[in-house]
């Protein structure tokens, strides 16, 4: 089993993840040619997916969905609330999921699990192959004992660590923004995503990715130092997924 990101962040997010031949993409927030070019430079090409799973209707998560998936016949998993206030889906093979239900496509077995953000119906998913399994947390304001209780034991995590509490007051956002990054249905800041590590961390936990790093309330570095902190590692073991370049795949 293995995972890649296409880019993370508030211009855009997708990652795919490979287990026994099957390669599915959680979200599509960028253009077609993007979406085609960020793939090449895993190596895959857009008929190398199987699908395409979906958190919210935000656009930095669904803008691209429709048209990858159009072109390329893919069909496209989603809630019922995040159908309701998804556009651009015309033409796509859509199934609904059950936020609390798993599914499977081939050998990969996915689960969803709601989260709290402001979107309709949102949720993120743990991925497993039958012996190795994800963690993916973005785009969630609070933790919940229910997400505790889907990420408990995953092998690997990507993990929000969206701004730093001191640089979101002090920067450039209008309050009202501030307050809907900063609260509990908007993005978690670094020691809230530390906080949650601390309950999570485990001895056979491989690799923690820090994810969605805003580019105005936040650094990779400051994000690394609150996780690392937590895992008793150097800064640099805990490896950031940017907006630009992603990262390249990391094998279970």
């Amino acid at each position: 089993m293995r995972f890649a990101s296409l880019g993370s962040g508030s211009d855009g997010n997708g990652l795919v993840v490979e287990a026994g031949g099957t390669r599915v993409l959680m979200d599509c927030g960028f253009g077609l040619a993007d979406s085609q070019a960020r793939l090449a430079r895993l190596g895959l090409q857009a008929s190398d997916l199987a699908g395409i799973v979906v958190t919210h209707e935000h656009g930095d998560h669904i803008g691209g969905v429709g048209r990858l998936a159009r072109k390329h016949k893919l069909p496209v998993w989603l809630t019922a609330g995040t159908l309701v206030m998804a556009q651009d889906l015309d033409g796509v093979a859509v199934q609904v999921i059950d936020s609390h239900a798993a599914f499977a496509v081939d050998g990969l077995e996915i689960q969803p699990f709601p989260v709290p953000h402001d979107a309709r119906e949102p949720v993120q998913y743990v991925f497993g192959d039958g012996n190795r399994r994800l963690g993916v947390l973005t785009d969630t304001g609070s933790n919940t004992l229910h997400i505790e209780a889907m990420l408990a034991g995953v092998d690997a995590l990507v993990l929000e660590c969206n701004h730093d509490a001191a640089m979101l007051e002090n920067g450039p956002y209008p309050p009202s923004l501030k307050r809907r990054v900063g609260g509990r249905f908007g993005h978690l800041e670094n020691s809230q995503s530390a906080a949650l590590l601390d309950k999570l961390k485990h001895d056979k936990l491989q690799c923690v990715m820090a994810a969605h790093v805003s580019h105005t309330n936040n650094t990779a570095a400051l994000a690394q130092r609150a996780l690392a902190h937590v895992l008793n590692c150097a800064d640099a073991d805990v490896r950031v997924a940017c907006q630009t370049a992603g990262f390249d795949w990391i094998t279970l």
